[in-house]
C-alpha cells in the first residue's frame, strides 16, 4: 500500500541511456501496462456483444474505480456516457466500448496543452512536487525536450536540502550539455535568484528551477516555496511563468490530493505525470481532469513519463493516451 509519508529516494545520476526500436504510442501502451490488464480483460468480456443494461453499467463503475478513475470522475464519466447512450440511441455493449472512448476524450482533451516558451526570455519554469515524484529526472529529460526544440536552457539546482539532487541535475547538465546552477549549501532561493539573472545575462531561453521535494502538510516548507516563488519574481517580475507539478502517477488518488494542496500554495499552471512505467494505474488522470474541470481554471497536463530512458518524457495527447488504455 502506497504510504504518502514515506520518503523515496533518487539514485545520484541517470539510467543509462535506453535504445529502443519501439514507437511512443507502444512505449505509451508499456507504460499504461497495469491498466490496460486491469481494463482490458474486464472490457473485453463487457464489451464482447449483448444488451446495455443496469447490470452492465455497475461492471463498468466497478472497473474504472479499481483503475484509479475516482468516485467524483466515475460517477461523471458514467453519467456522460448514459447520456450519449441514449442520444445516439446505441443498443450493444460492442458499441459502448467506442462510447467510452468518446466521453473520456471529452473529459481528458482540456488537458491537452503543449508548453509555449516563446513568450518570455528567459522563460522560468518552477518544478514543485512530494519526495520522490521525479521531478530532478523529468528536469534531465525536460532540457533534452527544450532543446530538442530549439531553445537553450540553464538548470537552477534549487533543492539545496539534497546533495544528490544537485549531483543527478549536474550529470544531466552534462549530457546535454546544459550549465548548472548550484550551490553546496545556502538559501534555496538564492540559487534560483542567480540563475534567473545568469540566464538575462546570457540570454539563455528557458530556466528550469528545481525545488525540494515537500508535504502539503509540512506548512513551514510550504510557506518557503512560496518565498522561493516571490524571489523569482523579483529577479524578474512577472516570473515563474509556469509552475509544474509533477504527479506520480503510483500514487492513485494521492495525486488528486496534492494538486489541490500545490495549487492553493502557489497556483499552478501545469503538471507532469510521471513514471507511468507499467506499474502504474493510470485512470488517475480521469480523477485529474474532473477536479481541473470543477476548478476555477484548467491545469494542463503538459507532459507524461511513461520510463527512465530520455527521450520517454512527452507532451500529453488525449486520444493518444485513452488508444493506450483501451485497444
Amino acid at each position: 500500500m502506497f504510504n504518502p509519508f514515506a520518503k523515496k529516494t533518487e539514485s545520484s545520476s541517470p539510467a543509462p541511456e535506453e535504445t529502443t526500436s519501439l514507437s511512443w504510442t507502444q512505449r505509451l501502451k508499456n507504460g499504461l501496462a497495469k491498466t490496460r490488464q486491469q481494463l482490458g480483460g474486464q472490457l473485453s468480456a463487457l464489451f464482447g456483444g449483448g444488451k446495455i443494461d443496469e447490470d452492465i453499467y455497475e461492471e463498468l463503475e466497478t472497473i474504472l474505480l479499481t483503475s484509479d478513475v475516482g468516485i467524483n470522475a466515475t460517477q461523471h464519466l458514467l453519467e456522460q456516457l448514459r447520456a450519449r447512450v441514449k442520444r445516439q440511441d446505441l443498443q450493444d455493449t460492442i458499441a459502448l466500448k467506442q462510447a467510452l472512448k468518446e466521453t473520456l476524450s471529452e473529459l481528458l482533451s482540456p488537458l491537452q496543452a503543449r508548453l509555449d516558451v516563446s513568450g518570455h526570455q528567459p522563460y522560468v519554469m518552477m518544478m514543485v512536487g512530494v519526495n520522490g515524484a521525479g521531478k530532478t529526472t523529468t528536469i534531465g529529460k525536460l532540457a533534452k525536450y527544450l532543446q530538442g526544440e530549439g531553445h537553450s536552457v540553464l538548470i537552477a539546482a534549487g533543492d539545496t536540502f539534497r546533495a544528490a539532487a544537485r549531483e543527478q541535475l549536474q550529470v544531466w547538465g552534462e549530457r546535454n550539455d546544459v550549465q548548472v546552477i548550484a550551490s553546496e549549501s545556502g538559501d534555496p532561493a538564492a540559487v534560483i535568484y542567480d540563475a534567473v539573472n545568469s540566464a538575462i545575462a546570457k540570454k539563455i531561453d528557458v530556466v528550469i528551477a528545481d525545488t525540494a521535494g515537500r508535504l502539503p502538510t509540512q506548512l513551514h516548507l510550504m510557506d518557503e516555496i512560496k518565498k522561493v516563488q516571490r524571489v523569482i519574481d523579483k529577479a524578474l517580475p512577472g516570473a515563474p511563468h509556469e509552475i509544474l507539478l509533477m504527479l506520480d502517477a503510483n500514487t492513485g488518488q494521492n495525486a488528486v490530493n496534492q494538486l489541490k494542496a500545490f495549487n492553493d500554495a502557489l497556483g499552478v499552471t501545469g503538471l507532469a505525470l510521471t513514471k507511468l512505467d507499467g506499474t502504474a494505474k493510470g485512470g488517475v488522470i480521469a480523477a485529474i481532469a474532473h477536479l481541473s474541470q470543477q476548478s476555477a481554471h484548467s491545469i494542463p497536463v503538459r507532459f507524461i513519463g511513461v520510463g527512465e530512458s530520455i527521450d520517454d518524457l512527452r507532451p500529453f495527447d488525449a486520444n493518444d493516451f485513452i488508444d493506450a488504455l483501451i485497444d
